[in-house]
């Protein structure tokens, strides 16, 4: 019987886990942190053997193949006996695939991505397909390989996940863009982390598609460097030579396999960068042919998703919004782009590298003041203190959200756009929201 060793008892960990055990083999699962009690009861419920707190060496490394967890560095000294051993170390997503045949939709991308996973989701779904979600976000794609297939999965897919996949294949192949993140975790090295967001074309066939925004300078770069045999589906905002979808004179147009217009302010999602998230969304839905009636109201329908430029209250007639999930300078351009009166922003956290030029002139054209919300923030004061704005130095969501209500004024908006991870303050970027809107309610 082959031996299986699984890093983290996660969400994909325990789901792993499952699947293994059902395909033969003998399964450990090992976790450095606490297990929360839903993945004890999951791997207790099939008499899994599982630890946590620490690693115990001979039970991991006599495995034949290491499943590990997206947020287990490639340095941690585990994966570096592991390494040194020559165990293959593969992800969840990529031991899944190994195990069914069903359509795999898969969407990467440095911002965007869950909105579009989601869209493509709510789509599939309201249009009667038997559709599973899966990756970051939904439940685990090899625990519903187990017990609960799908004809079709839609799955979110970080760099993270991509590194450690080798022979799975995307049916359809999503790239939204490619811009800084995550830098700390690729030796801070731009073309590391371009190329493991490539990697979501590898295996893929001429009877597949990829589809990718072609204005994204990096991905122009990277596409001359690959031979990619799918068929290719690029998407711009606006009417350009080559385009298969675009907007053009108020109107969404999407040209092929069939083509499908709709009006542009018929779409759920506002703002520009959710322009190429409807995009991408409708053409992956118009290849798998899906009705265009069927479409046109998934997208006019999608209620979108939490802790991305979600609306929470307002109080005192300033707009409080919650965009916890901009967890790089990307989004929170994006983010700043949207906003409409002046905003008082909050910014801070867990820096992956973060280069803040990118939204220099954007902060002094829309931001009436700074809030800084992390656990170190001096870099945030070495680069933005010399603006001129005024700015509040904080460490607590509870801080964070008094200085933002004495700051802003009537018609303004509070944006919590981060651009860092959570993880020196919070447990995770949902938690970082799920506190904001709980004090932010409390006021209103």
């Amino acid at each position: 019987m082959k031996r299986i060793a699984i890093l983290g008892a996660g969400e994909s960990g325990a789901g792993a886990a499952v699947l293994a055990q059902k395909e033969g083999f003998s399964v450990f699962v090992s976790d450095m942190s606490e297990i929360a009690d839903k993945y004890k009861k999951i791997l207790d419920s099939h008499n899994i053997e599982w630890e946590e707190g620490h690693h115990t060496e001979d039970k991991i490394l006599n495995a034949d193949e290491i499943i590990k967890s997206p947020g287990i560095p490639k340095e941690a000294p585990i994966i570096q006996k592991i390494t040194a051993k020559g165990i293959g170390i593969i992800s969840e997503i990529e031991f899944a695939g190994r195990y069914t045949d069903s359509k795999m939709i898969c969407i990467t991308g440095s911002n965007g991505k869950t909105t579009t996973t989601s869209l493509i989701y709510h789509i599939f779904k309201n249009a009667g397909y038997d559709v599973g979600l899966a990756g970051n976000i939904g439940n685990s794609l090899a625990l519903q390989v187990a017990k609960n297939p799908h004809e079709y999965y839609i799955i979110e897919l970080s760099s993270f996940q991509l590194d450690n996949m080798y022979d799975f294949r995307a049916n359809i192949a999503i790239l939204l863009n490619i811009t800084p993140d995550h830098l700390d975790r690729y030796d801070n090295c731009m073309q590391n982390y371009a190329d493991a967001k490539m990697r979501i074309t590898q295996n893929q066939t001429p009877e597949d598609a990829f589809i990718y925004w072609s204005g994204d300078p990096l991905i122009r770069k990277e596409l001359d460097k690959y031979d990619i045999k799918a068929k290719r589906y690029p998407f711009t905002e606006q009417k350009e030579t080559g385009s298969i979808g675009y907007t053009d004179n108020g109107m969404y147009t999407i040209k092929e396999p069939a083509l499908f217009e709709m009006r542009q302010d018929a779409l759920s999602l506002t703002g520009k960068h959710n322009i190429y998230n409807s995009l991408a969304a409708g053409m992956a839905a118009n290849i798998s042919g899906i009705g265009k009636e069927d479409i046109k109201r998934g997208l006019s329908t999608f209620p979108g998703v939490e802790h991305r430029l979600e609306h929470v209250a307002e109080v005192n007639g300033v707009t409080y919004i919650n965009d916890s999930k901009a967890t790089n300078v990307d989004a929170c351009w994006y983010a700043l782009e949207s906003v409409k009166t002046k905003a008082i922003l909050i910014i801070g956290g867990k820096d992956k590298g973060n280069d803040y030029n990118e939204i220099k002139e954007l902060v002094k054209e829309k931001c009436s003041g700074l809030v800084y919300l992390g656990a170190d923030n001096t870099k945030l004061h070495d680069f933005f203190d010399s603006f001129g704005l005024p700015v509040r130095d904080t460490h607590s969501m509870k801080d964070c959200v008094m200085a933002c209500h004495e700051m802003a004024k009537p018609g303004e908006t509070v944006l919590l756009s981060p651009c860092c991870a959570s993880f020196d303050l919070f447990k995770n970027m949902e938690d970082r929201g799920e506190q904001f809107k709980t004090i932010v309610k409390s006021m209103a």
